[in-house]
């Protein structure tokens, strides 16, 4: 299996690794931006829309550049090398994904096109107080009133939900099923506030909202599924880029840091420990890159339980990774002003996301009894 990037590939790579690094190579710069509302920087939304990247994954009817998977994934990898606050997984990967999967044409061309360029932030309103990573919505209702729908109830956490332009919305449909809405933010009650890796969300109440069905209407749990898989994979490589730097950023400060007179990586235990590292790395790499693949040539239940496999993989390598990079780092790991300490912060942040390594173990174990028994070695 060739897990090597095309030329095409590379360019993108090197594009969007030249611009988010000149944005935010200074850590000081990240900082600041996190601090100041939205929690990202409008100029480098501009920017990337201006590159193609919000628009990466749409056909280019809808002002997309037609990308697949494996596009996206480099993108993610690059945007978590720096930890780049903009909200490209959750407001294109996934809120964009749904509106691609299952929009109405005239849907498609305005919210896809405002967001491919850098005009419109989409997020996505479905986890509820008291769920956990289910493709179903309980807690908001929604209610049709000839060909008119409101919703009711709280969604809570929303990433970006307070910057929001538009919300899309999982609600429960009265006959049963999840359907899917698009609310305009301003007529939502919201209340935002930082979270801690640096980013934003947002508890969203509904209150008889005004809402309209995205596409078709009806239950769109099937959908919601697979735009869910979809985003594993990609905060599954974004995971990727903040491991690689922590792992760099570790070996660096063993080799440059001297304890007794002695750099510390002459101590064989700490190389030992930093060795480790670097296999949880590569097994979390390989299995992000071989699931990407998947995603791009399959679907349905093969990408699911291949989302499901990469999550679990990334997972234990991100807790590992994190927590030893903190350790290895001393006193100053520990600080909020180092950077170790906020990329371990965003990998957890990743980590419970879309469905910690613990979920997706059950569910890897749950369909263990339906694959076929293997024959005993003669």
């Amino acid at each position: 299996m060739d897990f090597t990037y095309d030329e095409e590939q590379q360019a993108l790579r090197e594009a969007v690794r030249g611009l988010v690094g000149k944005a935010y190579s200074d850590f000081e710069n990240r900082r600041r931006t996190v601090a100041e509302e939205p929690g990202f920087s409008d100029k480098v939304w501009q920017q990337l829309a201006e590159m193609g990247v919000l628009g990466l994954p749409f056909e280019e009817q809808y002002g997309g550049m037609g990308a697949g998977a494996i596009e996206v994934g480099i993108v993610a990898q690059e945007l978590g090398r720096v930890l780049a606050p903009e909200p490209f997984l959750t407001s294109v990967v996934l809120a964009g994904g749904l509106v691609a999967a299952a929009g109405s044409e005239e849907q498609k061309t305005e919210l896809l096109g405002g967001l491919s360029s850098g005009e419109t932030v989409l997020a996505f309103a479905h986890a509820e107080p008291g769920s956990r990573w289910s493709p179903s919505a309980t807690a908001v209702q929604a209610t049709s009133s000839g060909d008119a729908w409101t919703l009711s109830g709280v969604k809570e956490p929303v990433v970006q939900g307070a910057r929001a332009d538009v919300l899309v919305v999982s609600a429960a449909l009265p006959d049963g099923g999840t359907g899917l809405f698009v609310v305009a933010g301003t007529d939502a009650a919201r209340e935002g506030y930082p979270t801690h890796d640096g980013g934003r969300a947002a508890r969203v109440a509904f209150d008889g909202t005004a809402a309209v069905p995205l596409g078709s209407g009806g239950d769109a749990t099937g959908v919601v599924s697979r735009v869910l898989d979809i985003a594993r994979i990609t905060a599954c490589n974004e995971a990727i880029g903040l491991m690689e730097v922590a792992l760099e950023t570790t070996s660096a400060y063993l080799k440059s840091r001297k304890q007794f007179g002695v750099t510390l990586n002459t101590f064989q235990a700490l190389t030992f420990r930093a060795a480790d590292l670097y296999v949880s790395l590569e097994l979390a790499r390989s299995m992000a890159v071989w699931a990407t693949m998947v995603l791009a040539d399959a679907s349905g239940e093969e990408a699911s339980v291949a989302a499901s496999r990469a999550a679990l993989q990334v997972s234990r390598a991100g807790r590992h990774i994190g927590q030893e990079a903190i350790q290895l780092h001393g006193g100053i790991g520990m600080t909020a002003e180092y950077s170790i300490g906020s990329y371990t912060s965003r990998l957890t942040a990743l980590d419970h996301l879309l469905g910690d390594g613990n979920h997706h173990l059950a569910l890897l174990a749950a369909g263990v009894g339906g694959y076929d028994e293997v024959d005993p070695l003669p």
